[in-house]
């Protein structure tokens, strides 16, 4: 097997891992939402719905965008190759710091407040 292919095939897996964490996080929120709203805990299985399904969309952004990276650095390292990964990684670090924002109600650089109770 050639070094680029090998590449690629560790690009693709690295996408298909990432889509796999969001897939089985949304998938698993859900399932405990469920359970929660069958409960008689609806707003509680909607709190713990939201922070696994951004828990699940951080992690899978971070595979994804590590594959990017494995696939324009060792393949194509051009300027514009590196510019569309600049992008992309923009992009995708937005995403991340909004869905902290909205989970956590703070920037990713801010400390975690500490106020005693522990979020689900």
């Amino acid at each position: 097997m050639q070094f680029q292919s090998f590449i690629n095939l560790v690009g693709e897996t690295g996408d298909i891992i990432g889509v796999v964490i969001i897939a089985t996080g949304f998938v698993w929120g859900l399932a405990k939402f469920v359970l929660a709203t069958l409960k008689g805990q609806g707003s509680q299985g909607y709190d713990a719905f939201r922070v696994q399904l951004v828990r699940a969309l951080l992690l899978g952004l971070e595979v994804l965008v590590a594959s990017d990276i494995i696939r324009t650095v060792a393949i194509s390292p051009s300027l514009q190759s590196v510019s569309i990964l600049a992008a992309i990684v923009l992009i995708r670090t937005f995403l991340s710091w909004s869905l902290i924002l909205e989970s956590e109600g703070r920037w990713p650089w801010q400390p975690a407040k500490n106020d005693g109770s522990k979020k689900v």
